[in-house]
């Protein structure tokens, strides 16, 4: 282990750390023994600059869901590593663990879905959250950890792309498990490119580790991954790995192949994939989302129904108050079903595949 780790990262667990510090942490930097800068700039955030590194800035994102660890685990043992100088960056990383709050009460979020909040969502303007007085101000303004917490993860997603010049190759990876099952265990939310084309160099590089089926997004969001590929031009999705399940119960054998690909994204290693052919993958658009509108909202099928399920046109998918909602399309399925979300909020989408002919590059 490196000496030169400071002595409250002496053990070198960033996770550990992080969530003995759920809420803040003042920021403080040091240099490890093989040259790569370290900067702490909060709780669950740290940045990582080798002395020598390549035309990368990729942000690795987890635990935006307090309890969707198998992710965070992943990411707690690539800053280990990092730390313990068992692996050496070739590209700029920042490294966030999203709600340390909901990681330790071991709950999705402890007010607010954080997934709901970003691209300014959060409503809080970036200039009154740099005050001094606003901290103490928050609780009685009304503003949730999570809303806080958004509004800080905007200002260090764009403090390290920014920070460099223009031209580089930027990529948010937003890691999370689901629910609930899925027909396909391991598949990706493309955000809305606002009719750029769809890269096909990302299909292939996550398809080179089994995650092979997109949901490929038609509309603006408030979601981490819409925040970088919206504001920053990055390369971003929100990647759905498997089930969630609480720490040190994961099956870290069903990731294997993520967490090998995103070490070999970091540290330079050469990554096998094939160029892209649409026949290999599964692709879905959304056709509709379902929203919750009242209390009474009800969903109707069994609670352990996977991600991707299908139902013969005329089902009945959920009831709100007098309202049905049926299937009407052939080939539509369901994705992310949430009873317990807030009145307004997403219940459930509705997707169907396509094809990318003619809109890939």
């Amino acid at each position: 282990m490196s000496s030169a780790l400071p002595e409250q990262l002496a053990d070198a667990d960033f996770l550990a750390f992080t969530l003995k510090h759920p809420e803040f942490y003042p920021a403080s930097s040091f240099v490890l023994n093989n040259g790569t800068q370290c900067e702490i700039w909060d709780t669950g955030v740290i940045c990582f600059t080798p002395v020598r590194y390549g035309n990368n800035d990729i942000v690795l994102s987890s635990g935006v869901h307090g309890n969707e660890t198998a992710p965070i685990e992943i990411c707690a043992a690539l800053t280990k590593d990092i730390l313990q100088e068992k692996l050496q960056l070739t590209e700029r990383v920042l490294f966030l663990f999203g709600n340390p709050a909901a990681m330790n009460a071991g709950v999705r979020e402890i007010t607010d879905n954080m997934n709901r909040f970003f691209s300014g969502a959060h409503q809080i303007d970036a200039a009154v959250l740099a005050t001094a007085a606003f901290e103490n101000q928050a609780q009685q303004l009304g503003l949730s950890f999570e809303k806080l917490r958004c509004a800080r993860l905007e200002q260090y997603v764009s403090r390290f792309y920014q920070v460099m010049p223009t031209g580089r190759q930027r990529a948010l990876y937003d890691l999370h498990t689901a629910i609930r099952g899925s027909k396909f265990e391991k598949f990706a939310v493309y955000p809305y490119l606002h009719d750029k084309p769809w890269s096909e160099q990302q299909f292939s590089l996550w398809g080179s580790c089994g995650v092979n089926t997109f949901l490929l997004m038609q509309t603006p969001a408030t979601t981490f991954s819409y925040y970088g590929a919206q504001s920053h031009n990055a390369h971003a999705f929100t990647l759905e790995l498997g089930k969630a399940r609480p720490f040190g119960e994961n099956d870290h054998s069903r990731f294997a192949e993520v967490a090998v690909l995103l070490r070999q994204l970091i540290s330079g290693e050469v990554i096998n994939t094939k160029a892209f052919v649409e026949t290999d993958f599964q692709l879905f658009e959304v056709y509709r989302s379902i929203n919750k509108q009242t209390e009474a909202f009800e969903l109707c099928f069994a609670a352990n129904i996977e991600n991707f399920t299908q139902f013969p046109i005329g089902t009945v998918l959920a009831r709100d108050q007098g309202i049905e909602y049926k299937v009407d399309q052939p080939g539509e399925a369901l994705i992310f079903p949430n009873a317990k979300v807030a009145i307004g909020q997403r219940a459930m989408l509705m997707v169907k595949p396509v094809s990318v002919a003619g809109r890939t590059a």
